[in-house]
């Protein structure tokens, strides 16, 4: 496939979107709008009695509170072990001696470019949160026998966090 045109139709702090036109060596063409993201760092905090602690924030897309595992978006500059690093001090205070990958996935490869990688958090120490001025966050611990029922019920509809869940809970 062979990229014809890219035009930007928006572009904000988060993503840039383009307009892309693509065509095949047979002739066949895409176009589509597309979201171009930097993508995002996820965690899943593990502490020493095996609870995972979720955040619950008002997601405006969804139009509603979601329990999830802390994320955000890669900065310029920075690896996306390092956003890890950064979210989970900053939406909980936590620190981790030893993060481990447990996925990288694209939520949505049909117009978005984001990757979010997932990353175990174990060894953990308190400190300070410091969530950003557009974040109100709860958080809870959660055993693995409550998250996996609430998954099964619905009540956790966040791609990242039934992803992270369930790939700690079969490989790991």
């Amino acid at each position: 496939m062979k990229l014809i045109s890219s035009k930007e139709i928006t572009t904000n702090r988060i993503f840039t979107v383009t307009q892309d036109h693509a065509v095949d060596p047979s002739g066949f063409e895409i176009q589509r709008a597309i979201v171009h993201h930097r993508g995002s760092a996820v965690v899943m905090p593990v502490d020493d009695k095996k609870r995972i602690l979720l955040v619950k924030q008002y997601r405006l897309a969804a139009r509603k509170y979601m329990w999830e595992l802390p994320a955000g978006t890669v900065d310029p500059g920075e690896t996306v072990l390092q956003t890890a690093r950064r979210e989970l001090a900053e939406e909980t205070g936590l620190r981790a001696r030893k993060m481990q990958k447990l996925a990288e996935f694209y939520p949505s490869p049909g117009f978005l470019t984001e990757k979010m990688t997932i990353y175990l958090a174990t060894k953990l120490t308190k400190g300070e949160a410091t969530p950003m001025d557009d974040e109100r966050i709860d958080m809870q611990w959660f055993k693995a026998k409550e998250i996996d029922k609430m998954i099964r019920e619905g009540k956790i509809q966040d791609a990242k966090t039934n992803i992270g869940f369930l790939r700690w809970k079969r490989y790991f």
